[in-house]
């Protein structure tokens, strides 16, 4: 029995023991534990919060990259078609340009012919007028000397 005279006493001596280790660990619960727990909950919701707005921003930012992209692709184009539209205008420019230069060039050349073939009829008909007059003036001269010979 001394053994479990010393067992009830160690006991009785450890309730005290036992109540202030069961106030420490009420008072942790209370005190300290559930505010810890409440803060790392808000730590969490927070840094989960920030993650998933960070994610948010980065689609948003993708969203935006992409649909600027898309501006830039439709503005090359329009820039390109307006540029091909431009250059259309100046090839039908010189086209136009080039056969108005034709049509004045045909023009030139029909007015030279029509002034140069009123030039040589004008030049034959004066050479047909000197031919004449130098023919009368061939028989004048041939005639004169046979009638001043004949004459005397």
């Amino acid at each position: 029995m001394g053994i479990f005279r010393q067992v009830g006493e160690l006991l009785l001596f450890s309730i005290p023991t036992i109540i202030c280790l069961l106030v420490v660990w009420g008072a942790y619960r209370v005190l300290v534990y559930n505010k810890l727990k409440q803060i790392l909950a808000e730590r969490h919701a927070r840094t989960e919060g920030a993650v998933e707005q960070a994610k948010a921003a980065i689609a948003s930012a993708e969203e935006r990259t992409a649909e600027y992209e898309k501006k830039l692709r439709e503005a090359r184009t329009q820039i390109y078609a307006a540029q091909e539209s431009a250059r259309n205008r100046m090839i039908e420019q010189r086209s136009d340009a080039l056969a108005e230069a034709r049509r004045q060039a045909e023009k030139m050349i029909k007015d030279a012919r029509a002034t140069l073939d009123q030039d040589i009829a004008a030049a034959k008909a004066g050479l047909q007028k000197q031919a004449e007059t130098l023919a009368d003036q061939i028989v004048q001269s041939v005639l004169r000397p046979a009638s001043a010979v004949g004459g005397q």
